[in-house]
């Protein structure tokens, strides 16, 4: 009676090793699928016209200039939210977020944070740069006065000379600078910021809260802004120190209050508005948007920025 003919040691061996190695990757594939995070249950979107993609194509929302292709949409599409609630309005400051929005007397927006439910299981929330400003225009107010100034002192740092008290110093022979304006209205938002994050946590007891900071509008550097932006070039370093103070306290405020911090300012850097390949629009947007605002480029790598927080 013919045996069967036994397999070589060395292929019975390889073949115990495919498929322990193939029994492995399946047991992988399952663990890191059970691992993935699953579609939020609601997604909710808070914040200003940074967060709501002002001037990007398409708009609704009336004066809250709210676009589908802001980064809450593309966030919400890329986790497969199964709900999904979008409040961010333009020119909205920290107050926005419990009292109604108004415009010009003219009611815009509902409190953002009426949006927020007990299952509620994610909220991004952009907010603070509008507290630079006075007016109901928020930061474009400190635009148009820096704008301004450039009209009229275009060599010198009549933007800073405003906001940051710019004066001769006789004593010295030289020119100084004093208390600034916008320094003293970012620390004044931070315990606003701080509450906001607090009522979030309140409402939403379950929900992952994301505080995303703001994009590089500008250099560090204001000679690449020469012949590109209206601003006195030696005003951009100014400005640009601002954005980041800004973004230091949003993230200081994020870390003392259960948030996670989205850094938007690093990923964006060398893309702002004086840049040949510009992410962040200027005076005169080259794409769809605001003036000193992100362009549909900004708001993907904005998202990009927020879905990997989460990861």
């Amino acid at each position: 009676m013919l045996r069967p003919a036994r397999k070589p040691r060395r292929l019975r061996n390889s073949t115990a090793l495919a498929a322990l190695a193939l029994g492995a990757a399946l047991a992988l594939t399952s663990t890191s699928a059970q691992a993935a995070a699953p579609a939020p249950k609601h997604y909710v979107a808070l914040g200003d016209s940074y967060a709501a993609g002002a001037g990007v194509p398409g708009q609704s929302a009336g004066l809250c200039l709210r676009s589908d292709r802001n980064y809450g949409h593309l966030v919400a599409a890329a986790l497969g939210a199964n709900a999904y609630t979008d409040v961010t309005c333009a020119a909205a400051k920290v107050s926005a977020m419990t009292q109604p929005q108004y415009d010009a007397f003219l009611k815009v927006n509902d409190p953002q944070l009426n949006a927020v439910t007990a299952d509620t299981d994610l909220v991004t929330l952009g907010i603070g740069g509008n507290n630079l400003g006075t007016s109901d225009l928020g930061v474009g107010d400190v635009i148009a006065t820096c704008v301004a100034g450039a009209v009229v002192n275009p060599l010198g740092t009549p933007c800073q000379d405003v906001y940051n008290n710019g004066h001769w110093d006789w004593s010295s022979w030289s020119w100084q600078y004093g208390e600034d304006k916008l320094a003293d209205r970012i620390e004044a938002a931070r315990p606003q910021v701080a509450d906001t994050l607090q009522r979030i946590h309140a409402k939403a007891p379950n929900a992952k809260v994301l505080l995303v900071g703001y994009p590089s509008v500008l250099p560090a550097d204001g000679s690449s802004c020469v012949l590109r932006q209206p601003l006195a070039p030696r005003d951009v370093p100014y400005l640009h120190r601002t954005l980041e103070a800004l973004n230091s306290m949003l993230a200081d405020t994020a870390a003392a209050n259960g948030a996670v911090y989205v850094d938007t300012q690093t990923p964006t850097a060398g893309h702002d508005a004086c840049s040949d390949d510009r992410w962040v629009e200027g005076a005169l947007p080259g794409s769809p948007a605001v003036p000193f605002h992100p362009n549909a480029t900004g708001e993907k790598v904005m998202a990009d920025a927020v879905l990997a927080a989460l990861r």
